[in-house]
C-alpha cells in the first residue's frame, strides 16, 4: 500500500467501509474523571464494538482492499487478541480462511473467542513479536497473505476512523488520548486529527513496561525493547511499526508511559463510575488523563478494547481495592485468653470497619499468655478510614502493624 493511503479521501471511504462491520460508539461524558482532572472528559468506547475492540476496523479496511486472489490464498495474522478477533471476524465477512497466532501468554477469552469466528489459532511464543515472526513464516510456507496489526497503511487508515466519528461528534475537542502497542492506532487517530485541525493535541500513552514507541521516537529510529513486562498485554509491544514510524514522528505531539498499578486503579473507578469493562491496555488513555494540566479543555480518551478474561479481571478488582485502601490487613498482638477476640472486634465495628478474614497464630511467642499474633484483613471506605481503624487499634494498645493482604 502506498504512502499516500494516509489522506483525507482515503480516510473518508475507509469510514463509509467500516461502517458494515462497527457499532456505534458515541462518546460518554465523565463527570467522575471531568471532576478529577479538572478538564472535560469524553470516552471513546470502542470496547463496546462487536468483537470489543476497535481493531474490527483496521482489519475489515484492509480485506476489502485486497484482491480476490489475495484473499483466496488465506490470510495470517498474528495478535495478543484485538487483532485476531477482528481479522477473524472480517475474515468470515469476505469468506475467507483465516490462521492467527498468538503469543502463549493470551487471556483464554481472546483465544476463545477468536475460534469461535472460525480461525485456526496457532498459540507461539511468549510475546507478539515472537507470534509476528512465526506467523511470516507459515505465511511463506504456506503462501498466505498476511495482515500486519499495526505495521499497514491501510490497517492504519481504517483505525483512524475513530477521529472521523470524534470529530463530527465533538469538533472542538483538544485533546485526544490514544494507547500505543505497535502504533496502528496512533498513526491512524493522529494523522486523520491534524489533517482536520492542526491545533488538536494528540497524546499517545504507553504503558511503562513496553514503551517501545516512547524509546524510538527518543533515538529518532524505531528501537526494539530487550523485552516488555506489563499487564496490558495488548500493548505488549517490543518493536514498533517501521512503516507507520514518521507519521507517529510527525503528528504525535507527546508520548506517555504509565505504570501497571494506575491501570489496575483506573479499572476500579470505569467499572464503579461508568459501569464499563476495559481490559488493560484499554484503560491507557484513562490512567494518562492525570499527566495533563487541569485546564478545563475538552480532552477524548479512547477505550481501545473491553476483552478481559474473568479470572484477570478478578485479579485487578483486588488489587485495585489493596491499592485504594478499601482493603486492608494488619497483624495485631493479644493475650491468649477468652473475650479478647470479641473486643478487638468490638473496636473495629465502632469505626465501621468490615472484618472479612481472620488468621490466629498462637506460636508467634514462647509465651501464649503473654501474646497471641491475629492477623485480620478488613474494608474500609478508603485511606482515611484505614488511618481512622488503626489509630482505633493503637489505642486500644494492639500495636497494630500493617501487613501484605492476601485475600
Amino acid at each position: 500500500m502506498s504512502k499516500e493511503m494516509l489522506t483525507l479521501e482515503a480516510f473518508e471511504e475507509a469510514s463509509e467501509i467500516v461502517k458494515k462491520v462497527t457499532q456505534e460508539t458515541k462518546l460518554v461524558y465523565s463527570d467522575y474523571l471531568s471532576r478529577q482532572t479538572g478538564n472535560k472528559i469524553y470516552l471513546k468506547p470502542e470496547n463496546m464494538q462487536f468483537t470489543g475492540a476497535y481493531k474490527v476496523r483496521g482489519a475489515y479496511y484492509k480485506i476489502s482492499t485486497l484482491s480476490d486472489e489475495e484473499r483466496q490464498k488465506g490470510l495470517i495474522t498474528a495478535s495478543a487478541g484485538n487483532h485476531a478477533q477482528g481479522v477473524a471476524y472480517a475474515a468470515g465477512c469476505f469468506g475467507a480462511k483465516v490462521t492467527i497466532v498468538m503469543p502463549t501468554t493470551t487471556p483464554l477469552m481472546k483465544v476463545t473467542r477468536t475460534k469461535s469466528y472460525g480461525a485456526e489459532v496457532v498459540l507461539y511464543g511468549d510475546v507478539y513479536d515472537e507470534a509476528c515472526a512465526h506467523a511470516y513464516e507459515l505465511a511463506k510456507e504456506h503462501g498466505y497473505t498476511f495482515i500486519h496489526p499495526f505495521d499497514d497503511m491501510a490497517v492504519a487508515t481504517g483505525q483512524g476512523t475513530i477521529t472521523m466519528e470524534i470529530f463530527k461528534e465533538l469538533p472542538l475537542v483538544d485533546y485526544i488520548l490514544v494507547p500505543i502497542g505497535g502504533g496502528g492506532l496512533a498513526t491512524g487517530v493522529s494523522t486523520l486529527a491534524k489533517l482536520l485541525n492542526p491545533k488538536i493535541r494528540v497524546i499517545g500513552v504507553e504503558p511503562a513496561g513496553a514503551n517501545c514507541m516512547q524509546e524510538s521516537v527518543k533515538n529518532g529510529r524505531v528501537t526494539t525493547l530487550p523485552g516488555v513486562n506489563t499487564i496490558a498485554d495488548g500493548t505488549a509491544v517490543k518493536t514498533p511499526g517501521e512503516t507507520i514510524f514518521p507519521y507517529i514522528q510527525e503528528n504525535l505531539d507527546d508520548i506517555v508511559t504509565v505504570e501497571d498499578r494506575e491501570l489496575v486503579v483506573a479499572f476500579l473507578d470505569m467499572v464503579e463510575n461508568h459501569k464499563m469493562v476495559v481490559e488493560n491496555s484499554g484503560l491507557l488513555s484513562v490512567a494518562a488523563l492525570k499527566q495533563l494540566k487541569p485546564e478545563n479543555k475538552k480532552v477524548v480518551s479512547i477505550l481501545s478494547g473491553g476483552n478481559m478474561d474473568i479470572i484477570t479481571m478478578s485479579s485487578v478488582v483486588q488489587q485495585g481495592l489493596i491499592l485504594r485502601d478499601r482493603i486492608f490487613s494488619v497483624s495485631v498482638l493479644l493475650p491468649d485468653k477468652p473475650g479478647e477476640l470479641c473486643r478487638v472486634a468490638g473496636v473495629i465495628a465502632k469505626e465501621s470497619g468490615n472484618v472479612i478474614k481472620l488468621e490466629h497464630n498462637q506460636f508467634v511467642s514462647t509465651n501464649r499468655n503473654a501474646a497471641v499474633e491475629l492477623r485480620i484483613t478488613m474494608e474500609a471506605f478508603g485511606s482515611e478510614h484505614k488511618k481512622q481503624i488503626i489509630s482505633a487499634l493503637e489505642r486500644e494498645k494492639y500495636q497494630p502493624k500493617v501487613v501484605a493482604t492476601s485475600i
